[in-house]
Formats: C-alpha cells, sequence, structure tokens
C-alpha cells in the first residue's frame, strides 16, 4: 500500500456553505442505486466523510459530496451528501453546489441560457435547472423533496429555557420550527454561539421525548435539524422575506439558510394558509445570504398531503485540489477508507 493516497476536490459554496465536492479517487461502490450505495457508505465505511470533515483536512460546518456514475438512466450523475449529522437523503444548498461544480467542471457541458437535467441523489432523482450566462453558472433551481407538516405547535421543557413551542416539519429531515423572537433572538451573526447552545438544547429535549415517522420512510432517526424562524415581511402580492438560521445537530449553525429549511418554512406557511402555489420565500441567513424558496403546488403521497417546492440560488467554485492522505499521520485515521481508495489499489 502507498504511504500516500490522492482524492480530487472541488470546494463551493452556496449561501456561505461550502461543500466539498469529490470528483476522484474513490473506487466504484456497490450498490444497484445511489440509494444503495449511499448505505454502504453509512453503514460500512464511513471513514470518508470523517475524514473530510474532521482535522486536519476540515471541520464539522462543511459538507462532502461524493460524485459518482448515475444508476438511474434519466441522471447525468449521482452524488452521495455527507455532512456532520450523517448522510441526509437530500439537501438543496449540497444540490446546488454539486450541479455548480459538475458544470464548472466539465462533467456537464454549459450551455448558454437556460439548461435542465436530473441528478441522482439518494433520495432519487432531482430536476435541474441552471442559469448560464457568458459561460458563468448564475443560478441554480433544484426541486425540493416533498415537504410537510408533522407536528403543529407541540410544547417541550427545555432546561434553563422554559416551555418551547415548536412545530415540525419534513422537507429531507425533520425539523423542528422554533419562532426565534420568543427566545429573545434577531437573527444577527453576533448571536450564532448563543443561537447554536439554544437549539442544541432544544433538540436533545425533543430527541428524549419523542421521535418522528416519516409516511413512506418510517423511522428515519432522531430529530436533526432546527430552523430558527424571523418575521415574515411580505415584499410585494407573491414575494415574501424572512431571516432565518438553520442549526444541524450536534452544535453547527448553517452559515446558509439551507434549501430543507426553506422548504420546511414553505410546508409551515402552507399549513397555515399564508401563501399560495407560485408564492415565493426569500429565506435570509446571519451573513445576509438568501434562498428563494417556490411554493409550486399542493399534492397527496400515499395519503399525505404535500407541498411541492422548489428551491433557488447560486454556487461559487472556490478552489480545485488533490487532497493528499497519509496514513501514517497521527492527525489522520484511514480507518474504514482505504477498501474505497482507488489509488490504495494500485494493479
Amino acid at each position: 500500500m502507498p504511504q500516500e493516497l490522492t482524492l480530487k476536490l472541488m470546494d463551493t459554496h452556496a449561501g456561505g456553505d461550502v461543500s466539498r465536492i469529490v470528483t476522484g479517487g474513490i473506487d466504484p461502490l456497490p450498490g444497484q442505486t445511489v440509494r444503495q450505495q449511499m448505505e454502504y457508505l453509512r453503514d460500512d465505511m464511513d471513514g470518508l466523510r470523517r475524514l473530510l470533515l474532521e482535522e486536519p483536512y476540515g471541520i464539522p460546518e462543511m459538507s462532502v459530496d461524493l460524485i459518482v456514475p448515475a444508476t438511474d438512466p434519466k441522471a447525468e450523475w449521482g452524488y452521495i451528501i455527507m455532512e456532520v449529522m450523517g448522510y441526509p437523503i437530500y439537501s438543496g444548498s449540497n444540490t446546488i453546489c454539486t450541479a455548480t461544480a459538475l458544470l464548472e467542471g466539465g462533467f456537464i457541458p454549459k450551455k448558454e441560457g437556460i439548461q435542465t437535467f436530473n441528478l441522482e441523489a439518494p433520495a432519487g432523482l432531482v430536476q435541474i435547472e441552471a442559469r448560464v450566462h457568458d459561460g458563468v453558472v448564475e443560478a441554480i433551481t433544484c426541486e425540493g423533496l416533498p415537504s410537510y407538516i408533522h407536528t403543529y405547535k407541540a410544547k417541550v421543557d427545555v432546561p434553563n429555557l422554559g416551555e418551547v413551542t415548536y412545530s415540525v416539519a419534513y422537507s429531507g429531515g425533520f425539523y423542528a420550527l422554533v419562532e426565534a423572537k420568543d427566545l429573545g433572538f434577531v437573527l444577527e451573526a453576533s448571536e450564532e454561539r448563543r443561537l447554536a447552545k439554544t437549539a442544541y438544547a432544544i433538540v436533545e429535549a425533543i430527541q428524549a421525548e419523542r421521535g418522528f415517522s416519516h409516511y413512506t420512510l418510517g423511522d428515519v432517526g432522531p430529530l436533526p435539524f432546527l430552523h430558527f424562524m424571523g418575521p415574515v415581511e411580505q415584499v410585494s402580492r407573491h414575494f415574501y422575506r424572512s431571516r432565518s438560521a438553520t442549526y444541524v445537530h450536534p452544535g453547527v449553525i448553517c452559515r446558509s439558510t439551507t434549501g430543507t429549511g426553506t422548504s420546511a418554512r414553505l410546508a409551515l406557511m402552507q399549513y397555515e394558509g399564508k401563501i399560495q402555489p407560485g408564492d415565493k420565500l426569500e429565506t435570509v441567513s446571519l451573513r445576509n445570504t438568501g434562498f428563494i424558496g417556490t411554493y409550486t403546488s399542493l399534492g397527496e403521497e400515499n395519503g399525505q398531503t404535500v407541498v411541492k417546492n422548489k428551491i433557488t440560488g447560486k454556487g461559487y467554485l472556490l478552489a480545485r485540489s488533490d487532497i493528499v492522505i497519509n496514513c501514517n499521520d497521527a492527525l489522520t485515521s484511514c480507518d474504514g477508507l482505504l477498501p474505497i481508495l482507488t489509488s490504495s489499489h494500485p494493479e
């Protein structure tokens, strides 16, 4: 086995959330679908996620997206999402970053104007609309997962906070939705550490009290997300704006508002009768970046009413690089990684 191994990367961000796109150095993964390949990494080969999200290569606030060949003939490429909380089956910001990297990296040829294509996430096919101007990817619009309200205005006792009112939406993961002002926040960057501490306490309290089951997926694990909601401002007849902050358990406040967080907000606004199909909501982060969610239609899946939606944002290419992995480095663990590294299997 060589002492040094190499991964090829493209670092990107959307709304401030950095997504590290792995474009080379990984062997083909077992599994008939991208979902099965994700489950293989999750259950048997978690070393790649840990390597790129921990010292010395990364930090927990980042995400990792592994590019894999699509298994669905309708898709151009597949991708597997890895975060500090594990392996979400879908993410809006990661999808925006992945689509941008595939276009800017030449994996999908860019076409001037509007071009559409499909990607295969662990959640299934995702339709992408890219707007290209003068050879630059100006915006990505991707389908959000059908979202719905699971729990409306429940209450939980939280140590040092008292009784907290929350709703729960599913939008690719279960989100606790709380009013920021009820907890003393105006959602400014200076509040980030306190937001993380508060969210940690609320999520721990909810997890200790109950779990949540999806109408088709069943038990998808403990509640992983919390979304702080600022007041909603009506900008025009069909356009709304709200300051927001998304928390990922344990301990991370996202730099962006996140696509799935925005989809969760749309589900709540629809549930409360505050938006109609065609209306848009811009969520604005602590860093004043934003995603725009569009409520496209109301549907029904397996007896569950769902809000269909789209998320629009811009991805930025930050770097193209090779990561050199030295398994003799005391700060680097190659456990659960070597079986999938291309360069560790010389012919």
